[in-house]
């Protein structure tokens, strides 16, 4: 071979080598770039996984404190501090989640050559190692979350002990009852001549002046004048009719009447009433009458109930059909 040929194959070996080598320099590079991304991900996921499971437990310690301080009597200051710090918890900790331990894009990479057997079992391992130890990781931080969260409801069911009791249907009734004298602000039991025509009083039931759901207006009039719904012609005796004092529209007291209209008036919207056709609304925004209350004489002559209203006293029934209620 002469050396012109040999000089010829061995520039071309030489490049062919100094390529090869340009080659896994450059495989090499970027396999470094990759494992630096790959670790300083790593320590930014640890770190992130680390506030996050401080800021969960921090939650946990603040709902207990929640229960706690509400249990001994509570202080409005310290538990709006540890509601705050407990729901800040929370919300920080689901923040940092969503913003690092979740994947932000997809990312497509070119596809190598296919390495040895050998390495990729290592690469493979590898993978999931990684991913066994991350599945470990979010599992504990979902424990702390729920945790988290089971601390905040638990020291939010407590204080609904605050409320009290339900009050079933302790609305709809009131304080008469079948039986009980009619009684001034006194307590003194009220008979049916003790007012005269166009006379006003106001009465509880006997033993309840401090009820306020059932004070009434006790008014005399004419009973010629009268022009009760049908089935009340016994609701007053006498003259005597007793309509509940607290107004239909917002509660406020019903005790002014007025002689000349034969009407009972409020004095905050003005709602009038008409005395005669069963407390039936004339003017005002009073959405329904003023309850009647049904009363008779007794033996002695004392007014008593025949039982309690009708129907619920006060605003907010305007929805409710005429006559539906309690009852005599």
């Amino acid at each position: 071979m002469s050396p012109k040929v040999t000089r010829r194959r061995l520039t071309i070996l030489g490049a062919l080598s100094a390529f090869a080598a340009a080659i896994g320099l450059r495989k090499l590079w970027r396999r470094g770039e990759e494992e630096l991304r790959i670790s300083e991900e790593k320590r930014r996921e640890q770190r992130a996984a680390a506030w996050i499971g401080f800021l969960f437990s921090i939650s946990i310690l603040a709902g207990i404190g929640l229960l706690i301080v509400y249990a001994l009597g509570g202080q409005v200051q310290l538990e709006g501090a540890l509601l705050g710090i407990s729901l800040g918890g929370i919300g920080l900790g689901l923040g940092l989640w969503g913003k690092y331990l979740f994947g932000e894009e997809i990312v497509t990479e070119e596809r190598e050559p296919l390495a040895t057997e050998a390495v990729a079992a290592t690469e493979t391992a590898d993978m999931i190692a990684e991913a066994e130890h991350q599945v470990t990781r979010r599992t504990f931080l979902t424990r702390l979350l729920l945790g988290a969260g089971g601390a905040f409801l638990v020291a939010m069911v407590f204080p609904l002990r605050s409320l009290g009791p339900s009050p079933g249907n302790a609305l709809l009734r009131t304080s008469w009852r079948k039986g009980l004298r009619l009684v001034d602000e006194n307590g003194v039991p009220v008979k049916a001549d003790r007012l005269v025509v166009d006379g006003v009083i106001t009465v509880f039931p006997e033993g309840h002046t401090d009820a306020e759901d059932s004070q009434a207006v006790l008014v005399k009039v004419d009973p010629n004048e009268l022009q009760l719904p049908p089935g009340r012609q016994d609701w007053a005796p006498q003259g005597n009719i007793c309509y509940s004092k607290i107004c239909t529209h917002a509660g406020c007291p019903v005790g002014l009447f007025v002689q000349a209209l034969k009407q009972l008036q409020c004095p905050c919207h003005q709602s009038a009433f008409d005395v005669l056709d069963g407390a039936q609304v004339v003017f005002g925004p009073a959405p329904r009458p003023l309850p009647q209350l049904p009363i008779e004489a007794d033996s002695e002559g004392f007014l008593v109930a025949q039982g309690d209203f009708p129907e619920p006293v006060g605003p907010g029934w305007w929805s409710r059909p005429s006559g539906e209620g309690a009852g005599p």
